[in-house]
């Protein structure tokens, strides 16, 4: 007997949330500044690091070195996830309140519901654990040997190190004028919770995130967004149990929005990206279809860090993004370009 069904299955979506604090720009831009593969991507020049390094205490840069050597910026942003902590003295004092296993399961990456218990065995330093964690994560560059640091790592020297790479930073870069970043923080939430009534969760993350598509997962029922200004241009995604978490780059709006000729940031980046030839021939390619940077550095008969290099310009101008193993042309935001320019051009 054939049976027909008179009932519509919603489709499942997220539910979204906005945080945003000074702290989360301290972990953000200790992150910045010991990305050394992508700093020269990175809104702020190179010099402008260089002179900030130079410009930080002793105790701070050697930190600093250790971060780049052992990714513990990733260890800051898992520990600002566990609560909303108000002021820095509240934050490193929950650091130094913890036991080792709570520390270092906390610190290690969210790799799955299935996998927790696997994730408190790493934490209590069981060989076979960590080993099987690292296999998990092998795809990705650097959690391997995050989880092998993290899991190995003595509690008291990573417990110093994380407090006081978190205290220099914040005396010596975000105190230096802390209102104005609060300011900008706060208007670009406020944007944001504006423009949030009026779309539905997926079409905000995107238009938050300016280009990122994020579909809903079976056990993630909510997205996290924090606004950050120090990494501008570059989205950066992370997981936690039930949540996504998306740290976007603020608008320009945000920073200026007395200054109505001022550009989108993300307008600004695309046309700059588009402005080469080089890589205007390398979107023509991926138009075509999706390729490896093998097949575009053939095809282009230049140097592979120099196709690499124009690669990272056209990702975080999000005209282009990997799909496995290669990348792929991101259409929409090329057929939008129009539309962001009439809108630009229109605003009063």
């Amino acid at each position: 007997m054939d049976v027909i069904s008179a009932t519509v299955k919603k489709r499942e979506t997220y539910s979204v949330h906005i945080k945003y604090s000074p702290l989360w720009e301290c972990a953000l831009g200790i992150a910045a500044i010991t990305n050394t593969a992508l700093i020269d991507s990175l809104e702020k020049s190179i010099s402008y690091w260089k002179e900030m390094r130079e410009s930080l205490s002793h105790r701070l840069r050697e930190h600093l070195e250790y971060v780049e050597k052992n990714n513990t910026w990733k260890a800051l942003l898992q520990l600002l996830h566990q609560k909303d902590f108000t002021t820095l003295q509240e934050f490193t004092s929950y650091i130094e309140m913890l036991s080792e296993k709570r520390l270092k399961f906390i610190c290690l990456p969210f790799v799955g519901d299935a996998y927790q218990a696997l994730r408190e065995r790493a934490a209590s330093r069981e060989k076979e654990a960590i080993e099987a964690l690292q296999s998990l994560t092998a795809a990705n560059p650097f959690f391997p040997e995050y989880i092998a640091f993290i899991s190995n790592m003595e509690q008291m020297q990573l417990k110093k190190h994380l407090v006081e790479v978190m205290t220099d930073w914040y005396k010596q870069v975000i105190e230096n004028d802390p209102e104005q970043l609060e300011k900008i923080l706060q208007a670009d939430v406020a944007a944001k919770k504006k423009m949030e009534v009026k779309m539905d969760p997926e079409e905000f993350v995107e238009w938050a995130t300016a280009g990122i598509t994020y579909l809903p997962e079976p056990s993630v029922h909510h997205v996290l967004l924090i606004p950050h200004v120090t990494y501008r241009p570059w989205n950066i995604v992370a997981d936690l149990e039930d949540t996504k978490v998306f740290y976007y780059p603020v608008a320009n709006e945000s920073i200026s929005p007395d200054d109505r000729y001022l550009p989108n940031d993300f307008l600004l980046l695309k046309y700059k990206a588009l402005g080469d030839e080089a890589r205007l021939r390398i979107i023509k390619l991926l138009f075509e279809r999706n390729r490896t940077l093998q097949e575009i550095t053939e095809r282009m008969g230049m140097g592979k860090s120099t196709i690499h290099h124009h690669l990272k310009i056209l990702r975080a101008a999000q005209l282009v993004e990997m799909k496995d193993t290669k990348y792929a042309l991101k259409t929409k935001a090329i057929d939008s370009l129009t539309k962001e320019l009439a809108l630009y051009l229109h605003q009063e």
